[in-house]
């Protein structure tokens, strides 16, 4: 899924809004991140960050306006690129 995700964001074109200090927001949003995310969060407010490649969500609280990780369904956050591998201690 991880893969399909990058890929279809890789396609994206330029249709995008300003989304602040963290680039654009993602316009539309392709059917699969549509299809996988938890219809609960604001999908029409979605950018990557660009520290992890996740994608993040506006969300608008009653004090403050902040990004949130987009989640599917089943909680776990959609990336755009597989999670670094941490090197064990020793």
């Amino acid at each position: 899924m991880l893969a399909a995700a990058a890929f279809a964001l890789a396609a994206c074109d330029e249709t995008t809004q300003s989304g602040g200090a963290g680039g654009p927001f993602i316009s539309p949003l392709p059917d699969n991140i549509l299809a996988m995310a938890d219809p609960k969060q604001d999908l029409n407010a979605v950018k990557v960050d660009p520290v992890d490649g996740c994608l993040v969500y506006r969300h608008v609280g009653p004090v403050e306006t902040t990004f949130l990780p987009l989640r599917n369904r089943e909680g776990r956050p959609i990336c755009t690129r597989p999670a670094a591998e941490t090197t064990p201690a020793t």
